[in-house]
């Protein structure tokens, strides 16, 4: 009976990393969609992530099951409370992934970022992409020291953030309000994303830890 518990402990693990994998998947597509005005795959995007929805149903399920059941109590009863925390998170992250995504094709057969935002998209792109990478190998590794470096990661998501902002409210600005409306509010998936990535990161530290590294949960 023990080891089936544990299995299924382990297996909420296994879950987590998984969503990881799909909700990094599914920004890569999304900003390449939203730079390159591809329809095709901002499609593929936004029908995927009920697969998201599908892995966060059963996490969700699962731990109700254990709860009841198990009665885990102090390690254990932590795994499952922040399991149910990480994956909240992560499917939110799949949702913004989407949202890019649905810009994309709203926009559809012209791409919303204009030429001299595409670098600084391009770069918040890959900061997202390796924030989920490493929240990945936190959740299997529980390696906390990698879960403290997501802070730069996410400062460094926050000076670009910040760069679209000059850009859009320089006297230069010539792509009329639309695209003003478009690039905010891609913007500001792209923080909340990396935002809901050191959310996780900060999951993990209190897992292992039982304490909370107050900037790693902030934002």
């Amino acid at each position: 009976m023990r080891d089936a518990y544990h299995e299924q402990l382990a297996a909420l693990t296994d879950r987590l990393v998984e969503m990881t994998r799909l909700v990094r998947s599914a920004m890569s597509r999304g900003t390449t969609a939203l730079l390159d005005a591809d329809l095709q795959l901002a499609e593929s995007v936004i029908s995927q992530d009920a697969e998201v929805d599908r892995l966060y149903g059963e996490i969700e399920s699962s731990i109700y099951e254990l709860m009841a059941l198990q009665q885990p109590v102090a390690v254990d009863l932590r795994t499952v409370v922040t399991a149910l925390r990480m994956a909240a998170d992560l499917e939110r992250m799949g949702d913004l992934a989407e949202h890019i995504a649905k810009i994309a094709r709203m926009r559809h057969p012209e791409s919303a970022i204009p030429a001299e935002l595409r670098g600084t998209v391009v770069e918040m792109g890959a900061i997202a992409e390796n924030l989920i990478t490493k929240t990945g190998s936190c959740i299997a590794s529980r390696d906390t020291e990698l879960a403290k470096e997501l802070e730069k990661d996410d400062d460094d998501m926050d000076r670009l953030h910040r760069r679209l902002f000059r850009v859009l409210l320089s006297k230069n600005w010539q792509h009329g309000i639309e695209a003003a409306i478009d690039i905010t509010l891609a913007g500001r998936y792209y923080e909340r994303y990396a935002d809901h990535a050191v959310r996780v990161a900060g999951d993990v530290v209190y897992l292992v830890t039982g304490t909370r590294e107050e900037d790693l949960t902030t934002g």
